[in-house]
């Protein structure tokens, strides 16, 4: 490997960061952190339902970048803000990913920042999706049909990082748990690398 090839490969640390509505999400503070501690940047966009489990503040301290947070904002974002926050990264992890933001991947609907983002995508960059949601929601045929959807969609630049067995937040003892923050961390890098 030339030098100009490993200068490349370090540089390339620019995670976007997608953050969903399910209680995984704040496990997602930690995948933040493990980017920023190995030399990363983070930019993180989270639905309106992923701040009801952690907050804005608490994104922008871990990353040093402002959340991304609504579609048409007041802030400092720009008015394209999807378009600029689909070109940037290297790799887009998406944790957790719920059944809903699976779901709204497969039908191509983009209701907000974060599905319009993932719509506008460079079609080379490298997308790891990591599943969190009740054991019947894993094994429904609904979901099955739109991982399908996306593995075609998305070719062989899809990851899905599988979920957990273990007792789950309702109470349940099943798979649907969010992987590991060092494991889905472990993926992105790696696609970072191939890529």
């Amino acid at each position: 490997m030339s030098d100009s090839q490993a200068t490349v490969g370090q540089n390339r640390r620019r995670v976007l960061l997608g953050i969903t509505g399910g209680i995984a999400a704040y496990r997602s503070l930690e995948i933040a952190r493990l980017v920023v501690r190995n030399g990363g940047e983070v930019r993180a966009v989270l639905t309106s339902h992923a701040l009801e489990f952690v907050t804005r503040t608490s994104v922008e301290a871990l990353t040093g970048n402002p959340a991304y947070c609504e579609m048409f904002a007041l802030r400092n974002e720009p008015s394209m803000a999807h378009i600029e926050l689909a070109t940037w990264p290297d790799v887009v992890v998406v944790a957790p990913a719920t059944a809903n933001i699976i779901g709204k991947m497969a039908g191509g609907i983009c209701d907000d920042l974060l599905t319009t983002t993932l719509m506008a995508l460079s079609p080379h960059l490298p997308v790891v999706l990591a599943p969190a949601m009740n054991t019947r929601m894993w094994n429904h045929p609904a979901l099955a049909r739109n991982l399908e959807t996306l593995r075609g969609d998305y070719g062989g630049r899809l990851t899905v990082v599988s979920p957990q067995e273990k007792l789950l937040a309702c109470g349940e003892w099943g798979m649907g748990a969010m992987a590991e923050p060092e494991t889905i961390w472990e993926v992105a890098r790696e696609r970072m690398e191939k890529h």
